[in-house]
């Protein structure tokens, strides 16, 4: 997530840090770097005007000027206003009061609607919801498909009808079939739509009109850059939003627009969509973002993920084999399943604070091919060498090699990254971490 402005951000304020005292050069300089830096992520230029303007008045005051520690005083100042642009208090869906409560998405086509849609209804399930998805994208048979596979995937109920149908006809009886059952959120997937379509917007204007839904949210594609306010913009003016959706954040977009359009458009982000998989949705928190873009983690979101892997009892059972290291090759196993679950790795990685750096070593989909890879090596071992690795031989790593698919040689690296992270594991306990700690993801320490 915006790991090319993330690093530049970070360069400018390690820099920054090596000067024991600052002076209105060193921050207009400072300064004239992030304006660069914020420009080519595709930030919107009236926000990084105004963002800089009021940075650079806090940064040249007394505030930082009298401080023991001037660059952190820059960094928190522009950590603050940063979450100022956001919108300060994360935005949540509305409460429900007459069920069922309505949500009703929309966007451009190809921006990931309906596989929002999915994500959404799968996330209020979590929370204990009752949701009901509708299929009311008729221009593209293929999406009510996608849709009732979706739901079947995670039994959560579909409504669809014939593509020949109206969408405000298919609505209206969802609707129906919601308020006789236990129901209490409708996700209603609309079809993708240029908004420079008058016809297209109106048909949309007379669903929202018919329906009231208690939420409107767009999904906007954030791979499109300015293109994104701008779409988000007209949507708001010709139906009126009452959140956004960012998609597509694990792409390599510059990504500018996560840090324009709420500024911009005045509508609040609610959620983040950080993958492919259905679990893939973030609600959106000013202060834990503005904290990954300027390189400092995301612990609360990284614990979050956790807890909705590990159950208490696995949390306990490996911390016992961590204290009394006989954490071995069919524990790692596990632990790489459950890393699958929490999400790509680069992005468990940026939550770390200060790991967002090491993101740059790990191109796109290779950190998920080494975990394969690695699972692949365990599974080609007996029991007996999975619990005790030190009984491999030349002629054991070679038959291990010829059942995995790979060579001798990965098997020796995987085998010293375990043993590094056994012996990361015994420096933890003893509260004295490793600077080797990166290397078993296959990272350069720098």
């Amino acid at each position: 997530m915006l790991e090319v402005l993330t690093q530049k951000l970070t360069k400018i304020f390690h820099e920054l840090g090596g000067k024991g005292k600052l002076s209105e050069k060193d921050i207009d300089t400072a300064l004239r770097e992030v304006r660069l830096s914020l420009l080519e992520a595709d930030v919107n230029f009236k926000v990084v005007k105004e963002f800089l303007s009021v940075i650079r008045e806090r940064a040249v005051s007394r505030e930082v000027s009298q401080s023991l520690t001037p660059a952190q005083q820059v960094i928190k100042i522009v950590y603050e206003e940063l979450i100022g642009i956001l919108g300060h208090e994360p935005s949540k869906l509305a409460s429900i009061v007459h069920p069922p409560a309505i949500a009703l998405l929309v966007g451009l086509q190809g921006s990931g609607k309906t596989t929002t849609a999915a994500k959404l209804a799968f996330h209020l399930k979590n929370l204990g919801q009752y949701p009901l998805l509708v299929a009311a994208d008729t221009r593209r048979p293929a999406a009510i498909e996608q849709l009732k596979l979706l739901g079947k995937q995670q039994n959560i109920p579909v409504y669809s009808e014939d593509a020949s149908a109206s969408s405000i006809t298919i609505c209206s009886n969802a609707l129906k079939q919601a308020k006789q059952t236990a129901t209490n959120w409708v996700v209603v997937d609309t079809q993708g739509r240029l908004h420079i379509d008058d016809a297209m917007m109106q048909e949309l204007a007379d669903i929202k009109s018919k329906l009231q839904p208690s939420e409107v949210l767009l999904t906007v594609d954030a791979m499109t850059g300015q293109e994104a306010v701008r779409v988000a913009q007209e949507f708001h003016g010709r139906i009126g939003l009452t959140g956004l959706v960012l998609t597509k954040l694990d792409g390599d977009a510059r990504g500018g627009a996560a840090l324009s359009i709420r500024f911009v458009t005045g509508v609040p982000i609610k959620f983040l969509g950080t993958g492919e998989k259905i679990t893939a949705l973030e609600p959106f928190y000013p202060d834990r973002f503005a904290s990954r873009v300027l390189g400092m983690g995301d612990m609360l979101s990284f614990i979050e993920h956790a807890e909705s892997t590990y159950n208490q009892q696995q949390v306990k059972e490996l911390e016992r084999k961590m204290r009394t290291t006989s954490f071995d090759l069919n524990d790692l196993l596990e632990q790489l399943h459950q890393m699958r679950k929490m999400g790509p790795l680069t992005s468990l990685i940026e939550m770390l604070p200060g790991f967002s750096k090491f993101t740059s070593y790990i191109p796109a989909d290779d950190g998920e091919k080494r975990l394969r890879k690695i699972e692949a090596i365990i599974l080609s071992m007996t029991t007996e060498e999975r619990h005790n690795p030190h009984v491999l031989n030349g002629s054991r790593r070679r038959r291990i090699a010829r059942g995995s698919g790979t060579t001798p040689q990965d098997i020796n690296q995987m085998l010293n990254q375990f043993y590094q992270m056994q012996k990361l594991t015994k420096s933890l306990m003893r509260g004295k971490p490793s600077k080797n700690m990166t290397s078993m993801f296959g990272i350069p320490f720098k």
